[in-house]
């Protein structure tokens, strides 16, 4: 009796498309490729051409460093660079992002990849870590920060609240980085239940924190690069974090 031999791993597209609750109909007509040729394609009885799986990938959405593994899986060479964000390449990148977080008055911002991992923070973050009296995380990564007990958790007025919407909102973009699924199961291994249901009633969540000076409330608002054709560059946001009253402009601005 012969070893059966293990299955083999599923096509990058058909991962991507089950991800995303898409059937191959919807997916061929969303691409202008037939349902049968792209059954083919997933099955390996057809090679795509480069056009036709960018032309899949991009009705698919998916984010550039899945784009590129997709094209390396059909042995077509990758479509987008990936610079590190030191890089010369990426120079008018990081001269805007710095002028976004020093702009006079700036609120407090971060600068954030896909995995959550803080890449730069402004004076604003600095001030706001200084109201709350806590230290500049030792740790790289902003969402082990903000959950673990010892960390932004303790200064929250409304923990089950905020970090509940953290971890759906982290629960979404999981889907499409794995380094973040992984930090993310780890994490709920330490989590009460209560955290993993969002919560918030009204339009904006507020982040409502224990201070020297009082109760100070912030919202966030993100921001990222417009079409990047570069992985990196695609991974990032900045999210700003604006006062939600007087009070908390005034603490921050003093």
């Amino acid at each position: 009796m012969s070893a059966l031999h293990p299955a083999a791993a599923p096509h990058p597209l058909t991962t991507l498309r089950r991800a995303r609750r898409v059937s191959q109909l919807e997916l061929g007509l969303r691409a202008g490729v037939s349902q049968r040729h792209l059954s083919c394609i997933e099955t390996g009885r057809a090679r795509p051409t480069r056009a036709t799986l960018l032309a899949l990938l991009d009705a698919l959405d998916a984010p550039l460093a899945e784009r590129n593994a997709a094209l390396l899986a059909a042995g077509l060479a990758p479509q987008y660079s990936q610079h590190g964000l030191q890089d010369a390449a990426l120079a008018p990148a990081r001269q805007a992002l710095d002028a976004m977080l020093q702009a006079p008055g700036a609120a407090p911002a971060l600068v954030l990849d896909a995995d959550w991992n803080l890449l730069m923070a402004n004076a604003g973050v600095m001030r706001l870590l200084d109201l709350l009296e806590l230290p500049m995380p030792e740790q790289a990564n902003l969402l082990d920060w903000l959950l673990q007990p010892m960390g932004l958790r303790q200064r929250l007025l409304n923990e089950a609240e905020v970090c509940g919407e953290l971890l759906h909102r982290a629960a979404r973009e999981a889907v499409h980085a794995p380094a973040l699924a992984e930090r993310l199961a780890r994490l709920r291994e330490h989590l009460p239940a209560w955290e993993i249901a969002p919560g918030g009633n009204g339009p904006l969540l507020f982040t409502r924190l224990r201070s020297r000076v009082g109760e100070l409330r912030l919202f966030s608002m993100f921001s990222s690069f417009g079409a990047p054709l570069d992985v990196t560059l695609a991974s990032l946001r900045i999210e700003h974090l604006f006062p939600a009253d007087a009070a908390t402009a005034a603490a921050l601005q003093s």
